[in-house]
């Protein structure tokens, strides 16, 4: 199984911060993701960054069990000085 971890705006979205999947892909994850969430999440997707195992990924990246895809939207706010 690949754990799929959710951040921020797209956590809220599918309304959990992390899932497993069966899957050899990164985009075959996506995949899984947008038919487990919908459409809202589908939506949400092109502005997020992807990562496996703590270094940027493509959806054509192979994964292997016990690999962790992350999903991580972009970030607005913070500090002003």
């Amino acid at each position: 199984m690949v754990t799929l971890r959710l951040f921020a705006s797209i956590r809220e979205i599918a309304g959990t911060n992390q899932i497993d999947f069966e899957a050899r892909t990164v985009g075959r994850i996506i995949e899984l993701a947008v038919e487990q969430f919908g459409p809202d999440f589908a939506a949400a997707l092109p502005t997020c960054r992807i990562w496996v195992n703590g270094s940027p990924a493509q959806e054509a990246d192979m994964v292997s069990d016990g690999d962790e895809v992350a999903i991580l939207p972009p970030v607005s706010g913070g500090a002003h000085g």
